[in-house]
């Protein structure tokens, strides 16, 4: 059973973050749970898509890939870390997580600005946490 924690006694979510984002999430005698490795914007075919929101689509179909086969859907994600090498790039990411993950029920999140990820042309990478 998942729960979303959002006390009184700390500050409250701001209105244009409530759909994708949450304090905590407490999960009560998991079942099943997966742990994933970051995501980055590279298509199956091995090729690092161009420009931020193209990868960002890309990392996103990835982790969703991953969690459909663990039978999983966008709706188990637990925890999600977003790393970006460009601060500039935050109000792009806000925009793509409402329309492609915005959710009554979102998970914990942390987003982090690094000097670099492990390739010099990836701009950014998704890390998860689900579990059922």
């Amino acid at each position: 059973m998942l729960k979303r924690l959002t006390p009184e006694t700390i500050r409250k979510v701001p209105p244009p973050f409530q759909k994708i984002y949450t304090h905590a999430v407490e999960i009560s005698a998991p079942q099943q749970l997966v742990f994933m490795s970051g995501q980055i914007g590279v298509a199956p075919d091995g090729e690092t898509l161009p420009g931020f929101d193209a990868q960002c689509h890309q990392a996103m179909a990835n982790v969703e890939a991953l969690l459909a086969e663990a039978g999983m859907t966008r709706a188990d994600m637990l925890r999600v870390t977003y790393y970006l090498t460009d601060a500039q790039n935050l109000t792009a990411l806000g925009q793509i997580r409402n329309t492609r993950w915005g959710s009554e029920q979102p998970p914990a999140v942390t987003t982090l600005v690094v000097a670099a990820l492990a390739a010099p042309e990836l701009l950014v990478e998704i890390e998860i946490v689900a579990g059922v």
